[in-house]
């Protein structure tokens, strides 16, 4: 199944089955699928839940080469940050790793890479730097407030 629902700007597309997210994709508004995109996954773009359970990456239930970074930054906390380097030193790797591997990512905000940081700045984030900011100020604002999932 795939289908769209609004963030800010953005149309986030999804393709997914039951519980397993295959992809999820920024495109400018108006150009997502017309179709159901899962509830956690709209209530966690509303601010009303802080995660998207219930809901898995495909790439975690395979061994991808990326495995081991994915599971490191889905155990990043909501509204909170880590450094590109503070991942690549918990894993034994490098922080262009660390880098390649969450510009790679193919389902944003199951593994929440916008949660990824640079040492002196935000990072990047394709296809564009405000999903980032825009998600991280969602999370900054939710928690500030403690409200919790509904």
């Amino acid at each position: 199944m795939i289908g769209s629902c609004p963030f800010v700007y953005w149309d986030v597309e999804v393709e997914w089955e039951r519980e397993i997210i295959y992809y999820i994709r920024f495109k400018p508004r108006k150009t997502g699928a017309s179709g159901l995109v899962p509830l956690p996954v709209r209530l966690f773009l509303a601010g009303k839940r802080t995660d998207i359970q219930g809901c898995v990456s495909d790439v975690l239930l395979n061994s991808g080469a990326y495995a081991h970074i994915y599971e490191r930054v889905v155990s990043i906390p909501y509204g909170e940050t880590a450094s590109y380097g503070l991942i690549a030193r918990d894993l034994a790797t490098s922080p262009r790793l660390v880098g390649l591997a969450m510009k790679r990512n193919p389902t944003p905000l199951v593994i929440p890479c916008h949660r990824v940081v640079g040492k002196n700045g935000i990072g990047g984030f394709s296809p564009d730097i405000r999903i980032k900011e825009e998600l991280l100020a969602l999370e900054k604002r939710i928690k500030k407030t403690g409200r919790k999932d509904e």
